[in-house]
């Protein structure tokens, strides 16, 4: 065949391809969608599963059902998701967490970034950084002095090997050279309960694990873990803020499709997934568990994703964590 003539069915092709994602889009949903959960009910990426698919099932005319799917750290279900029909009739919602596991794990059964299909950062949820009341700091300054005065000697609190309040701190660490003790619970509410009995000394907590202890006066709140100051509590200021530069992490919430989704169906999915997010309803509910709305596209989610992968990569390997596995 000529250059030409491959040149032109190239094109031909292209087009094809276009035309048919247009027309399937156009079709598209006409049964019910179910999007995957690949942690247990009643986390904050089970909450925004729900909270979407009530509010997408009723925009796209279908009904969307929530299946939880945990196990492995998240692997189980993602796996799923990953290996599912890339038709836009199963859909996968990831926490933070999703861009923590390649680096915890030499080899997973999907790629991170080539087997899933951005659709839209729905949420954010920053930590706080609370120290008991008989640690003598009031800052994270004075936090960090004391630190470096006694490495080691301080216990942070951490709802296990290397979810996000572990990550969190290892980040801190990582960015003010200081050393500190992480103690694994199992969960946020371990965690902070043995902050409240004294066991730990500090805590990068989920908001809408410490606020309320913070506001009960049991527990001393220094500072937001995101680039930008809470909404819940803007009163306090960022760790970048209050003297780490560069710090910024946040738990966070998303939605996915399997990587080979006609970008028609992906583009009407973040378009829907969107308008949920801007709902007048959803920034009071997200805010009552400590979560703000984002309602990225799908392009600036690609990018939080990559950028995260990359950075968790550095802090796990300069903590030197080899096992566990991450989740929210």
């Amino acid at each position: 065949m000529m250059k030409s003539q491959k040149g032109a069915a190239a094109a031909l092709a292209v087009a094809l391809a276009f035309s048919w994602g247009g027309a399937v889009a156009q079709d598209y949903p006409s049964r019910p969608i179910r999007v995957i959960v690949p942690q247990s009910a009643g986390g904050s990426t089970d909450l925004i599963a729900r909270l979407l698919a009530q509010k997408m099932g009723d925009a796209l005319g279908q009904s969307i059902v929530v299946d939880n799917r945990p196990g492995a750290g998240s692997v189980n279900g993602t796996d799923m998701a990953a290996k599912a029909a890339p038709d836009g009739y199963t859909l996968l919602t990831v926490a933070a967490s999703f861009t923590i596991t390649p680096a915890l794990h030499k080899k997973l059964p999907f790629d991170s970034v080539r087997d899933f299909a951005p659709i839209s950062q729905v949420a954010t949820l920053p930590h706080i950084v609370i120290v008991h009341p008989s640690v003598p700091v009031k800052s994270v300054k004075d936090l960090i002095a004391l630190a470096k005065a006694k490495p080691g000697d301080l216990n942070v609190a951490t709802s296990g090997i290397a979810t996000s309040t572990h990550l969190a701190a290892e980040l801190f660490m990582h960015l003010t050279d200081t050393r500190m003790a992480t103690v694994p619970y199992k969960g946020g509410s371990p965690s902070m309960t043995a902050m409240l009995a004294g066991e730990c000394q500090v805590n990068f907590a989920a908001m809408s694990t410490a606020i309320p202890h913070v506001r009960a006066g049991k527990v001393r709140a220094l500072a937001i873990s995101s680039a930008k100051r809470s909404v819940a509590a803007p009163e306090y200021p960022t760790i970048a803020e209050a003297g780490v530069p560069g710090y910024e992490h946040s738990s966070w919430v998303g939605l996915l499709a399997p990587g080979k989704t006609p970008r028609a169906i992906v583009g009407r999915l973040s378009t829907e997934a969107i308008k949920a997010t801007e709902a007048a309803d959803t920034k009071p509910y997200l805010l009552k568990f400590g979560m703000e709305p984002v309602g990225s596209t799908s392009a600036e989610f690609a990018g939080l994703i990559k950028t995260e992968i990359a950075k968790w990569e550095k802090v796990v390997k300069a903590a030197g964590i080899t096992t566990g596995v991450s989740s929210e």
